[in-house]
């Protein structure tokens, strides 16, 4: 690896790191709900998620760097800024996340559209070459409900090794693993 790229991904460890220090703190789980969160993603989130594995940083870097699970990020594109020219150059904001992960963006939502859920089916089979067996984990951000509700929603879909990572990117920067670029997965609609 270059200099050039491990210094660019130390720095983008440190940013990750800052912006988890202004992350939303909850100070106690909570409840687990029986459906899927619906609104107020960012907030303070369940300890648990039944038929799942709720992990921490410790034992989803475990996992990593085993390469004994396939980790799916559910975190949404930025939206295009309303009233933006026609005309107007637009970017999206770059996602930097756990290494060698797949991102599915915008199938965290509570609902999905019939196209945003046939992308998460589409996307989970094509990760795990149809195996339902396989290790999954889920995350997003810290203190969001979307990995929470795609971890449920894998498990409704018969995936029966999930595990769920609350803390996501802000969790895995803060430990200082580091993050890389990412692009979301083709949607092949």
């Amino acid at each position: 690896m270059t200099r050039r790229l491990e210094s660019a991904r130390r720095a983008v460890a440190a940013i990750g790191f800052a912006l988890f220090a202004v992350a939303p703190a909850a100070a106690e789980p909570a409840p687990e709900p029986d459906g899927y969160r619906l609104s107020d993603y960012r907030a303070a989130v369940p300890a648990t998620l039944r038929g799942a594995n709720a992990i921490d940083t410790p034992q989803a870097f475990a996992l990593w760097r085993d390469k004994a699970a396939v980790f799916i990020d559910v975190l949404p594109r930025p939206p295009k800024p309303a009233g933006l020219p026609p005309d107007a150059v637009w970017r999206d904001k770059p996602r930097f996340d756990i290494p060698g992960s797949v991102w599915l963006p915008e199938t965290g939502y509570g609902e999905l559209s019939p196209a945003a859920f046939g992308y998460f089916e589409r996307g989970l089979a094509q990760a795990t070459a149809k195996d339902k067996r396989r290790a999954l984990v889920f995350y997003c951000l810290a203190d969001c409900w979307m990995s929470w509700n795609a971890a449920k929603r894998a498990l409704a879909l018969g995936y029966s090794n999930v595990s769920w990572f609350s803390r996501g990117t802000d969790g895995w920067a803060a430990a200082g693993h580091l993050l890389e670029p990412r692009e979301p997965a083709p949607r092949n609609d």
